[in-house]
């Protein structure tokens, strides 16, 4: 019985060595899984950041375009085509 006691022992250690590596493994990915998960945040952060300067900023060129003479006259021909 000595001989199976070992190879029991072993295949404990064994057993126990890929529970832990398998644990590691999940740790490892669920930090990376929230850290992709925070990038994601800031980019859709960003991105509306980024949407509403851009609706300012269409705002003010078709302030500008409104009050500049130069456009309307142009508007003006391209409606007579």
């Amino acid at each position: 019985t000595m001989n199976s006691d070992v190879d029991g022992d072993m295949e404990n250690q064994v057993e126990l060595e890929e529970k832990t590596r398998l644990i590691n493994q999940v740790l490892e990915l669920q930090n990376t899984l929230e850290d992709l998960s925070a990038r994601v945040d800031a980019v859709k952060e960003e991105n509306l950041k980024l949407k509403s300067e851009n609706q300012v900023l269409g705002q003010y060129i078709e302030n500008l375009m409104s009050a500049s003479s130069v456009f309307q006259t142009t508007d003006s021909k391209s409606k007579r085509k």
